[in-house]
C-alpha cells in the first residue's frame, strides 16, 4: 500500500506505518538534520528536504508518479498555529499561509483513499474549538468522512504518557466499502523497568546538569519531585516558581522505575519540565528518550546533540503509529 508523508520529522510516524505494511513513495521534511536522519536510515525512501510550500506548487501526480485517487494514504501532522477566521465559510482560503493549508492542498490534488492527520491534544480546544472545526470542515469539503480520538501512547505499548489527537479520513466514495476503528487498548501498560537504560553515557549522547542542579537532584527520590526534599532547598532552586499556583509537579521531577515516562520533550534541561533519570543524577540520554519513544536502537539520528534531542522529542511514538497504521491498513484491505 502506497503512502506519502508530510512534515515527516525524524521518522517516528513513517517507521510505524512502514511496520504496519505501508510503502512510502514520498516524504517531505523541511529540517535538514531530520531529513538526513530519514535518508541515513532509509536510503531508498524518496525524501524531499524542502519547504512544503514549494512542493505543493508542483504537479503532485507527476512528482510522485501516482494518479489522482490511487494513493492509499496521506499522513502527517501539520503545525496549526496562526489560523485566520476572516472568512465566514471556514474553507481552504481561511487557512492560506498556514502549514495545514499545504496538507489540505495535497489532499485536494491527490485524493488518497484515506488520510491520517495527527496533532497535539490542545488542538481540540485551540481558539475555543474554532481551529479544529475549521480543519474538519475543510476535510469535509475535500470529500472525506472523518473520525477522531485522543489516544494516550501508554495504552498502546509505549512506556510514556503522551497524548495525540488522531484524525482519520475515508474518501466519501469509499465509506460504504470499508470501516475504520481505532485500535484497542493493550492490557499491559509498560513502565520504565521495561526500558533499556544506559550506564554513564558519554557527553556526546547525554546532556548534563550543572553541579548545583546535580546536587539538588541527588536529594530527590525516584518517583519524586520538589515536595520530597527540604522546603528551603526547593525554594532556593525554584525561585519565583515557588510562588506560582498549581502543583508544579514537573519541577525537580525524577522518573521512577515503576511508572511510565512523562512526555518526552525536545529539550532535556527546562526547569519546569524536568525528567531526571531514575538511577543516575542526569537527564535521559537522547537514545534512552528514543527507546521511550519506541524507536529501535538501530535507528540512527543525524546532527548535534541538541538536534537529536529535538528530533526524538518531536516524533510520534513508533508503536502508536504502528497500531493506528495497522487499523488503517485493515480498513483499506476491505476496499
Amino acid at each position: 500500500m502506497k503512502s506519502i508523508e508530510l512534515f515527516a520529522g525524524a521518522g517516528g510516524l513513517a517507521l510505524g506505518l512502514e511496520q504496519a505494511g505501508f510503502e512510502h513513495i514520498g516524504l517531505v521534511e523541511y529540517d535538514r538534520s531530520a531529513a538526513n536522519t530519514l535518508i541515513m536510515n532509509r536510503p531508498k525512501w524518496n525524501v524531499l528536504c524542502e519547504d512544503i510550500a514549494l512542493t505543493a506548487q508542483r504537479d503532485l501526480e507527476k512528482e510522485f508518479n501516482i494518479k489522482k485517487g490511487e494513493l492509499d494514504l496521506l499522513s502527517g501532522g501539520a503545525p496549526c498555529q496562526s489560523f485566520s477566521y476572516a472568512g465566514k465559510r471556514l474553507g481552504l482560503q481561511d487557512v492560506r499561509g498556514t502549514m495545514f493549508y499545504y496538507y489540505a492542498t495535497f489532499l485536494e490534488q491527490l485524493q488518497p483513499k484515506m488520510f491520517l492527520f495527527e496533532n497535539v491534544r490542545g488542538l481540540l480546544s485551540h481558539d475555543r474549538g474554532k481551529t479544529y472545526r475549521t480543519i474538519l470542515s475543510i476535510f469535509e469539503e475535500k470529500g472525506y468522512q472523518t473520525c477522531h480520538e485522543v489516544l494516550n501512547s501508554w495504552d498502546y505499548g509505549v512506556p510514556q504518557k503522551r497524548e495525540r489527537l488522531i484524525t482519520v479520513g475515508i474518501r466519501k466514495d469509499l465509506k460504504n466499502k470499508c470501516a475504520f476503528s481505532f485500535p484497542m487498548k493493550h492490557s499491559y501498560k509498560p513502565i520504565m523497568r521495561d526500558v533499556k537504560l544506559d550506564t554513564n553515557p558519554s557527553d556526546d549522547e547525554c546532556s548534563r546538569y550543572s553541579p548545583y542542579k546535580e546536587k539538588v537532584f541527588s536529594l530527590v527520590p525516584p518517583g519524586g519531585y520538589w515536595r520530597d526534599i527540604d522546603p528551603e532547598i526547593a525554594k532556593e532552586y525554584m525561585k519565583t516558581c515557588w510562588y506560582m499556583g498549581g502543583g508544579r509537579t514537573g519541577i525537580l521531577r525524577r522518573i521512577g522505575l515503576d511508572e511510565p515516562s512523562l512526555t518526552v520533550l525536545t529539550n532535556p534541561g527546562m526547569k519546569q519540565t524536568d525528567r531526571c533519570h531514575p538511577l543516575e543524577v542526569r537527564p535521559f540520554s537522547y537514545r534512552e528518550n528514543a527507546r521511550i519513544q519506541t524507536f529501535p536502537d538501530d535507528w540512527v539520528f543525524w546532527g548535534t546533540l541538541a538536534e537529536k534531542y529535538r528530533q526524538v522529542g518531536n516524533a510520534v511514538p513508533v508503536r502508536l503509529a504502528f497500531e493506528v497504521g495497522s487499523k488503517i491498513k485493515e480498513a483499506l484491505e476491505k476496499i
